[in-house]
């Protein structure tokens, strides 16, 4: 089965960190670029972090610059998000996606919210005290 699963996820304190990470199975990654995306209850979803395929590219969005760092290790099929100083407001469920399309640009990705060719189920993320 084609699929991308994201693991790290949970419940911390504001000003804390988490690494998410998400894993292909039955395809390689290195052939897609990949973004995090979330969404928070009421919000439409917003792509935040997307990586090029060699990984010479990286975009993110205003709301998380400074504070999350995407990497991939395509030899190991992962995806991975740092993230950092962590605020209430990044409560949200933060899915990954990968896009094959030969013009697709990490910005591209983040900017478009839909039509991309794999998605993870999504994981919760939870900031609180």
């Amino acid at each position: 089965q084609l699929q991308l699963v994201e693991s790290g996820g949970g419940l911390v304190q504001p000003g804390g960190s988490l690494r998410l990470s998400c894993a292909a199975s039955g395809f390689t990654l290195d052939n897609y670029v990949i973004g995090w995306f979330r969404q928070a209850p009421g919000k439409e979803r917003e792509g935040i972090s997307c990586i090029s395929r060699r990984a010479d590219s990286t975009y993110y969005a205003d709301s998380v610059k400074g504070r999350f760092t995407i990497s991939r290790d395509n030899a190991k099929n992962t995806v991975d998000l740092q993230i950092n100083s962590l605020r209430p407001e990044d409560t949200a469920v933060y899915y990954c996606a990968a896009d094959g399309w030969a013009f697709r640009t990490p910005q591209g990705m983040c900017v478009t919210t839909n039509g991309h060719d794999y998605w993870g189920q999504g994981i919760q993320v939870t900031v609180s005290s």
